[in-house]
């Protein structure tokens, strides 16, 4: 039984669905947007609706976009021979922030997780390949979570592009920078073991 009424009450729900909202941070946000002036509601509303609508894949990277195919896709700067693979359009966010990376991307989607009934042919692998297949490739960089979805999405990749003849390496993992060896946990120093370099 509900406290509220019913309008509110669907408020709370709705945002219930959202990830990592639970009960109390719903009645939150309900509240909070209960408490805005009419105009800010609906410039909120609005930009749900927007982002909704106008927001699709591209056709080249599968990461999220206004136009098709994508800025990044689309510009002249970027170095096309190298594709860097990614889980989440989120972590082309976070990759792009570096400043450093100068290839293409290639979003999944999702990770391999036979737990969670996720598997090859649920994410973008299969793009992937007929893109390789169709352009001049030199490498791929896998930059998948390093997670156990992760690691078995970039091996089960890294096993279809062995034939090929295609580079591909995956991105370090290990002791994040201002971080203590001994707060580190056995994995993590292995894999800063296993991805050490020349200096």
């Amino acid at each position: 039984m509900s406290f509220y009424s019913p309008p509110v009450a669907r408020l709370v729900e709705e945002f219930e669905k959202l990830p990592g909202v639970g009960h109390k941070t719903a009645q939150r946000l309900a509240f909070h947007v209960l408490n805005m002036p009419e105009e800010k509601v609906q410039s909120l509303a609005n930009a749900i609706t927007e982002a909704k609508q106008k927001t699709r894949y591209c056709s080249v990277c599968s990461n999220l976009t206004e136009t098709d195919p994508c800025v990044l896709c689309s510009g002249t700067s970027r170095d096309p021979s190298v594709i860097c693979v990614v889980e989440d359009p989120r972590d082309v966010v976070a990759m792009e922030r570096t400043r450093e990376f100068k290839g293409l991307y290639h979003v999944l989607h999702g990770a391999i997780s036979p737990m969670e009934g996720i598997g090859p042919e649920d994410i973008k692998i299969k793009e992937l390949l007929a893109r390789i297949r169709s352009g001049n490739v030199r490498e791929v960089i896998l930059a998948t979570n390093p997670k156990i979805e992760g690691e078995a999405t970039a091996m089960y990749i890294s096993k279809l592009l062995k034939p090929l003849g295609i580079r591909t390496t995956r991105i370090a993992h290990g002791i994040p920078v201002g971080g203590d060896l001994e707060y580190a946990d056995e994995v993590t120093l292995a894999k800063a073991l296993e991805g050490r370099r020349d200096i």
